[in-house]
C-alpha cells in the first residue's frame, strides 16, 4: 500500500507503509478505486489543501490492502459469498500475522442484550462506564484501562451467516452511542479489534470469508476524518498530553495517515 499526502502545489509525496499496530483477526480492504485525496484552490497562503492529511490512497494492483483487527472475542461470522469480491494478492509466509492479543484486562466492559439494543437503550454503556454525559468524561481515567462491548445478541435464524455488525438494530444502537458520545472510538480497547468493529457498525461495508471486512473505501475516509477533527479538540480541551501521537494512532489503526499539516490547521482556528 502506498500512502500519498497532497500539498498545495498539487504534488504528491509518497509515504512509507504503516505496519499494523494491532495484530488482526481478519483482513480489511478497500475495493479497487482510483485515488481519492482532498485538495484546495484556495490561495497560496492558505494550508486547507493539507485538510486529506495523507488521506490519500494508492492502488496496489486490484485492490488496496490495510490490515485490521476485528473482533478477536468471537462474533465474527463471514458471508459466505465472495463471487464479487475484488481481487487481492495472497500474502507471503513472512508478510501473515499473528492473531490478535486479546481484550485489555481490567477495562470497561459494556455488555449489551437483545432488549438493550430494542430499546435503544444507553444505559449499560453508562452504568458500566460512569460516563453519563458527554460532559461528565474524564479521557485520562478512560485511555489506559479502555471500554469495550460484548453484544448478547439472539438471531431469529440459527443459521443466519450474518455478522453482527450487518444487523440494522445492533447498529443503529452503536450509531446512537456515536452521536450521544462522539469522541468515543479514542477510549476503545484497539488493541482488541474493538476499534473496527466499532468502525464497522457505521461504516458501510461487506463481509467475506475469504478476505474479512471490505470497507466502502470513501465512507470509511470520510469517518476517519471526521473521528481526527473531534476527537483531536475533545483531548485538547482535557489537556491531554501528545494528543497529535493519540489520533494519529487511532487513524493508523484504520490503515490512514495523519500529517501535522491537519493539526496546524485545526490548531490555527481553534
Amino acid at each position: 500500500m502506498l500512502l500519498l499526502l497532497s500539498t498545495m502545489s498539487t504534488a504528491t509525496i509518497p509515504l512509507k507503509p504503516f505496519l499494523t499496530l494491532v495484530p488482526p483477526a481478519g483482513q480489511l480492504f478497500f475495493p479497487s478505486t482510483p485515488p481519492q485525496c482532498f485538495s484546495s484552490r484556495c490561495g497560496s497562503d492558505s494550508v486547507a489543501s493539507s485538510l486529506a492529511a495523507a488521506l490519500c490512497l494508492a492502488q496496489r494492483k486490484r485492490g488496496v490492502e490495510a490490515s485490521v483487527a476485528f473482533d478477536p472475542s468471537g462474533n465474527f461470522d463471514l458471508s459466505l459469498y465472495d463471487d464479487e469480491a475484488p481481487f487481492v494478492p495472497e500474502l507471503e509466509d513472512d508478510q501473515k500475522v499473528a492473531p490478535p492479543m486479546p481484550p485489555t484486562e481490567g477495562r470497561f466492559e459494556v455488555v449489551i442484550d437483545d432488549d438493550i439494543i430494542r430499546h435503544l437503550d444507553l444505559s449499560p454503556f453508562e452504568s458500566a462506564t460512569g460516563i453519563t454525559s458527554p460532559l461528565s468524561a474524564e479521557p485520562k481515567r478512560y485511555l489506559e484501562r479502555t471500554i469495550g462491548f460484548t453484544i448478547k445478541y439472539t438471531r431469529e435464524d440459527p443459521n443466519d451467516p450474518r455478522e453482527l455488525s450487518e444487523f440494522p438494530d445492533i447498529r443503529l444502537w452503536f450509531v446512537r452511542l456515536d452521536a450521544t458520545y462522539p469522541w468515543l472510538p479514542v477510549l476503545l480497547d484497539w488493541r482488541a479489534g474493538e476499534l473496527a468493529r466499532y468502525a464497522a457498525m457505521l461504516v458501510p461495508h461487506q463481509m467475506s470469508m475469504r478476505m474479512g471486512v471490505v470497507f466502502n473505501p470513501e465512507a470509511l475516509e470520510l469517518f476517519v476524518m471526521k473521528k481526527v477533527v473531534i476527537v483531536y479538540n475533545w483531548l485538547k480541551q482535557h489537556e491531554v498530553p501528545r494528543p497529535r501521537l493519540k489520533v494519529s494512532d487511532m487513524a493508523r489503526m484504520l490503515g490512514f495517515g495523519i500529517g501535522d499539516e491537519l493539526f496546524d490547521l485545526l490548531d490555527r482556528n481553534s
